[in-house]
C-alpha cells in the first residue's frame, strides 16, 4: 500500500485552500483531497475585506476571487455610511473549477470519510489511505463545550429584468424592520444585471427557517428579476467556553471544525488562507506534528481574540434583540482603519479604548454584567 505524505479530509473552503497552496507552493508533496460532494466548495459565497489578508495570501486567493469592489457601505437608522478599503467574494463554482485546474485528477478523490486518525483515514466504502499525517477539515464538529450565538442567513442571486444600478456591496442595512434578533439585509452587486440579496440574522438560535426569509428577500427585492441561485448557512458567533473541547482527537483540525473562524463575524476565509499558507511551509508532516502545529495555533488565536468574545455578549446579553442593531451602528462611528483592523482580527489595545468608549449603546448594567460573565 502507498503511504502518501497528506491525506485532506474535506474539500470546503479550508480543504481546498490547503490543496491550491500545496500544488502551487510545494508540488512535490503527495497529498490527496477527499470530499463526498460533487463540488468543491459546495454551494457557498465567502467573502472578504482586502486587509484581511496579507500580500502572499492575497496572491494564494487572487485566482479564486469572483468579484471585487474598491469599497463598501453600511445603512443604519441614523447612520449611513461608505467605507472605502475594499471587498472581495468567492464563488463555490470559481473555487472548484481553479482548484481542479491546478491539482491533478488523481490527487482528488470523492468519497465520505468513516474514520480517521493522525495517519490514516477510511471512507465509507471501506478504502483504508495510509499517510504521514491526516488534517480534518470536513466543516464543523461538536461545539459543546463553546458557548455560542449564531449568524444565520438565506442569499438569493437574481438575473434581474433592467440593470439594478447598485454600485458597491451593502454590507449591512440594518433599516429593515427587526425580527429574531439584529436582522440586516447584505446585497452584492455581481454584475449590472445580477444581484445577491441575503437575509442575515444575528440570533440565540441556529434555526433557519427557509421559506419565511425567501420571502422576505423576494418583498425586499420587489420583482426586480429571476432567482437564479441559493444558498443558506448558520455560522458560529463565539460568546466563551473552552476551545480545548474541540481539539480532543488525533488529526489536526482546520476550518470551522478547529475554531478558525472569526468571533463575531464568522469569516473563516482569512483564517483558512493562513493555514493554508502556513501548511505549505511545513517539511514534518507527521500527524502529531500537524495536530501540535494547528492545535496551538488555534489556542493562541482565541486568547489574542478574547476582545470579540465580550463585544458579543455585549450584543446579546446586555442588548434587547429588536435592540442589538444600535451596538453596529454605534460601532461604525469609528474611523475606518479601526473597522478595517475589526474585521481582520488585529485590533490594537489603543482601537479596543476607542470601541469601548462613547454613549454606550446598551444599558451601562447589564453591558458590565456582560463583559464580567
Amino acid at each position: 500500500m502507498v503511504k502518501r505524505a497528506l491525506v485532506i479530509a474535506g474539500g470546503g473552503l479550508a480543504g481546498s485552500l490547503i490543496a491550491l497552496s500545496l500544488a502551487t507552493r510545494r508540488p512535490e508533496v503527495d497529498f490527496l483531497l477527499v470530499e463526498p460532494g460533487e463540488r468543491l466548495g459546495g454551494n457557498h459565497i465567502w467573502s472578504f475585506f482586502d486587509g484581511d489578508v496579507d500580500e502572499t495570501g492575497r496572491a494564494l486567493v487572487a485566482p479564486l476571487i469572483s468579484k471585487s469592489w474598491p469599497a463598501h457601505e453600511v445603512i443604519f437608522p441614523k447612520r449611513r455610511r461608505v467605507l472605502g478599503f475594499g471587498y472581495n467574494s468567492v464563488k463555490s463554482a470559481q473555487l472548484d473549477a481553479v482548484v481542479r485546474a491546478k491539482i491533478p485528477a488523481e490527487r482528488i478523490r470523492r468519497g465520505a470519510v468513516a474514520a480517521l486518525g493522525a495517519d490514516f483515514a477510511v471512507l465509507e466504502d471501506g478504502e483504508r489511505i495510509e499517510a504521514e499525517g491526516v488534517i480534518d477539515a470536513r466543516g464543523p464538529g461538536d461545539f459543546a463545550g463553546i458557548e455560542l450565538a449564531w449568524q444565520k442567513f438565506v442569499g438569493r442571486t437574481y438575473r434581474t429584468i433592467a440593470p439594478h444600478g447598485c454600485e458597491l456591496p451593502v454590507i449591512m442595512d440594518g433599516t429593515v424592520e427587526q425580527a429574531d434578533g439584529y436582522r440586516f439585509v447584505y446585497t452584492l452587486p455581481f454584475a449590472a444585471d445580477e444581484l445577491m440579496i441575503e437575509d442575515t440574522y444575528y440570533s440565540d438560535a441556529p434555526d433557519l427557517d427557509v421559506p419565511l426569509l425567501r420571502a422576505r428577500i423576494d418583498e425586499y427585492a420587489k420583482g426586480i428579476g429571476e432567482v437564479t441561485g441559493e444558498e443558506t448557512g448558520v455560522l458560529p458567533v463565539a460568546l466563551g467556553g473552552s476551545i480545548e473541547s474541540l481539539w480532543t482527537g488525533e488529526a489536526a483540525l482546520l476550518g470551522l471544525r478547529g475554531g478558525f473562524f472569526h468571533p463575531t463575524t464568522g469569516y473563516s476565509l482569512p483564517d483558512a488562507v493562513a493555514n493554508a499558507l502556513l501548511v505549505a511551509e511545513q517539511r514534518d508532516f507527521s500527524g502529531a506534528a500537524l495536530f501540535e502545529l494547528f492545535r496551538d495555533r488555534a489556542f493562541k488565536l482565541w486568547k489574542e481574540r478574547a476582545f470579540f468574545r465580550l463585544l458579543n455578549r455585549m450584543m446579546f446579553r446586555a442588548a434587547a434583540p429588536e435592540q442589538r442593531y444600535r451596538v453596529l451602528e454605534h460601532f461604525y462611528r469609528l474611523p475606518e482603519p479601526v473597522i478595517a483592523r475589526f474585521y481582520a482580527a488585529k485590533l490594537t489595545r489603543l482601537d479596543k479604548v476607542r470601541i469601548l468608549t462613547g454613549k454606550p449603546p446598551v444599558p451601562v448594567l447589564k453591558a458590565l454584567k456582560a463583559m464580567a460573565a
